[in-house]
C-alpha cells in the first residue's frame, strides 16, 4: 500500500490528506490522524513535502471546523443534541458554556486534544454564539500543535526506517524470546507440582 501512495501525484496526496482530516470533523470516527501521519511518512521518504503534507492537513482540518462552527450556528444547541445525544442534552451545553465563561478560549483549545470531543468543539462554539475569530484561532492553534507533533514523528520515523524496522525486529526477538521462557517456565513448574 505504501508503494502504491507513494507512487500517486503529490497533489492528490495534499489532496487525500486534506479530505480526511476535513471529515474527521464532520464525521468524528474517521481515523484522520492515521492519515495524516501516513502522509507525513510519505513526505519524510520524499516524495512530497513535510511542509505541504502539514498545510494539507491543516487546511482540511480547518475546513471541516468552520464547517460544523456554521453549522453550529445556524442550527444551535438543539439541533446538536438531537444530531449527538450522547452528549447529554441541555446539561451539556450548560457544561460547556461555564467552563468556556471560565477558561475562555483555552478551553476551546485543550478539547481539541481529547479524542472524540475534539470533534463536538466546533459546533458547540458556533452554537454558543463564541465569535468565528476567537474560535478559529483557538482551533487552529491546537490543531497546529496536534498536527505538527504527528508530522514530526511521522518524517522523523521515515528519517530513521531502517533503525525503527531493526528496533521492531529485536523487540519481536526479545518478545519471543521472553514468551518461550516463560512457556518453559510454566511447563517445568507444572511437571514439578506433578
Amino acid at each position: 500500500m505504501l508503494e502504491w501512495l507513494e507512487a500517486l501525484p503529490a497533489p492528490l496526496l495534499y489532496l487525500i490528506t486534506a479530505l480526511a482530516a476535513f471529515a474527521e470533523n464532520v464525521f468524528p470516527p474517521v481515523p484522520a490522524d492515521t492519515v495524516i501521519a501516513l502522509s507525513a511518512y510519505i513526505a519524510g521518504r520524499g516524495v512530497t513535502s513535510p511542509i505541504g503534507a502539514w498545510l494539507a492537513t491543516m487546511l482540511g482540518n480547518l475546513s471541516g471546523a468552520l464547517t460544523m462552527y456554521l453549522l453550529g450556528r445556524r442550527f444551535g444547541a438543539p439541533w446538536i443534541a438531537r444530531r449527538l445525544p450522547a452528549l447529554g442534552g441541555p446539561a451539556a451545553e450548560e457544561r460547556v458554556r461555564r467552563q468556556y465563561e471560565r477558561h475562555g478560549v483555552w478551553a476551546l483549545a485543550v478539547s481539541r486534544f481529547i479524542p472524540a470531543v475534539r470533534a463536538l468543539v466546533p459546533p458547540l462554539a458556533g452554537a454558543l454564539g463564541i465569535g468565528l475569530g476567537r474560535a478559529m484561532l483557538a482551533m487552529s492553534a491546537a490543531s497546529a500543535l496536534w498536527y505538527g507533533l504527528i508530522s514530526w514523528l511521522a518524517v522523523t520515523a521515515a528519517d530513521n526506517t531502517e533503525a525503527l524496522l531493526a528496533t521492531i525486529a529485536n523487540s519481536q526477538r526479545v518478545a519471543a524470546v521472553g514468551a518461550v521462557s516463560v512457556l518453559i517456565g510454566a511447563l517445568l513448574l507444572w511437571r514439578w507440582k506433578r
